[in-house]
């Protein structure tokens, strides 16, 4: 009998040794994928995963269930992701923030942007718009700019963080007018825009769905689009390079996985991606709120948050910027 068990352990011995990912890939999703949002409920990124999450679901036949884990600028969040089974049942939302900036900005990063996750896709550029007090003269990015420079003081903005598209599209701004400018993180984007329209702010590079009513009523005046084009909210705002400043950093969210995920699994989250981004529907509703849908597929979406950290680094060490 011994022999025999001895026998079954031989047997059985080359299954044991096989990752767990490829001992269970063959029915994947047999059950529920948990989608990791590294930002605050109700966020931009809370909103963008249930969109995307809710057709991948209807495509996959499994539950797509997000999870908000907010903290250290997406860090705690993508941590989770990246420290995860590589099974393809948990996927996280990369942002600017989590794979172009945070390297640069924290000293002791608990993971690697590049070797620790494996790229699906992106989902959508979310470009910012500038935007100023109605109390003060200028009505275009030029005029403001000569504005800036007789005021005889640094300017003061506003940006949900340290690291944020909104905080590094206006460093991008500063180096390149050469105006000095002062960063005040905020916890709560209200006030931040309750400090512009009472002028306590001098301008913001801010988000499309955070100010676009405000802006549509005359609260704050829009005077350009920091992304590389025009936005649909806004179709005859010109964009910062139009008016000859080429400042074209914006945030952007895609899908990502933790490395070691099984090459099938890769490729059909790939493809329920793109042909999730493809149905008009899902691209109305997440162009409703100021961002721009974007198919870009595995390979492409991993070089672009590669080139992505190199301009980012670039701005950040040239601000001096960081973060314990």
């Amino acid at each position: 009998m011994a022999a025999i068990r001895r026998r079954a352990l031989m047997l059985a011995a080359p299954g044991l040794a096989l990752p767990f990912a490829a001992r269970g890939q063959g029915a994947w999703p047999d059950r529920p994928i948990r989608w990791i949002n590294p930002g605050p409920a109700g966020g931009a990124g809370d909103v963008m995963s249930r969109l995307a999450g809710d057709r991948l679901s209807a495509k996959l036949g499994q539950p797509v269930v997000v999870e908000n884990r907010p903290g250290a600028g997406t860090n705690i969040g993508m941590t989770a992701v990246a420290r995860s089974a590589p099974d393809g049942y948990t996927l996280g939302l990369a942002s600017i923030a989590s794979h172009a900036a945070n390297k640069w900005l924290y000293p002791n990063m608990p993971f690697d942007p590049e070797k620790d996750f494996a790229a699906v896709g992106m989902i959508a550029l979310v470009p910012n718009i500038v935007v100023v007090p109605p109390s003060i003269p200028p009505k275009t990015l030029q005029e403001f700019v000569a504005w800036a420079k007789g005021l005889g003081r640094p300017l003061n903005f506003g940006s949900v963080g340290i690291g944020s598209s909104q905080h590094l599209a206006a460093a991008q701004f500063g180096q390149i007018t050469g105006i000095e400018i002062i960063h005040a993180p905020y916890n709560q984007a209200g006030q931040m825009n309750t400090d512009l329209i009472e002028a306590r702010l001098d301008v913001l590079f801010q988000s499309i769905s955070a100010v676009a009513s405000m802006a549509q009523a005359g609260r704050m005046r829009p005077i350009a689009v920091s992304g590389p084009d025009r936005v649909p909210a806004f179709p005859d705002l010109p964009t910062m390079r139009e008016q000859g400043v080429d400042v074209t950093t914006t945030g952007w969210f895609g899908l990502a996985t933790p490395a070691g995920v099984p090459e099938p699994i890769l490729a059909r989250l790939d493809e329920t991606l793109a042909a999730s981004l493809g149905e008009e529907d899902l691209r109305q509703r997440i162009a409703a709120g100021g961002s721009v849908p974007t198919i870009m597929r595995r390979a492409e979406f991993a070089r672009f948050m590669a080139e992505q950290s190199e301009k980012m680094g670039a701005i950040i060490r040239a601000s001096g910027a960081r973060l314990q």
